[in-house]
């Protein structure tokens, strides 16, 4: 039996107004404090690289600026979920439930 995939959690950079969210890296400064939140947990020393955390993505959508949430952060630490999740409702950001789809011309292989 497989389980179903995690949902992820678009957190949009406009409000619920309609405004752009500012500062203009907003989404990068976002997923850099969740980097370290990670499959295995956070690698230091030699072998450790710079990179965001799968769970926490920063993208542009559409032209608007995005940070994508996994689902499986919850469960792997519900204190950064709520980081998150409260950066989103004390900013008054947008967000909205999805699953974000592969590009049409990756092979089903590397598909998430």
């Amino acid at each position: 039996m497989s389980l179903p995939k995690p949902r992820e959690v678009f957190i949009q950079g406009l409000t619920k107004e309609g405004r752009t969210f500012r500062p203009s890296d907003w989404a990068e400064r976002l997923a850099g404090a969740m980097s370290c939140f990670r499959p295995g947990g956070s690698q230091g020393g030699i072998g450790a690289f710079i990179g965001y955390s799968p769970y926490c993505v920063p993208r542009v959508i559409n032209g608007v600026k995005c940070v994508i949430v996994n689902e499986s952060l919850k469960a792997l630490e519900p204190m950064a979920w709520d980081f998150v999740m409260n950066f989103a409702r004390d900013n008054d950001l947008q967000v909205t439930e999805a699953c974000l789809l592969p590009d049409p011309g990756t092979p089903p292989a590397n598909r998430g």
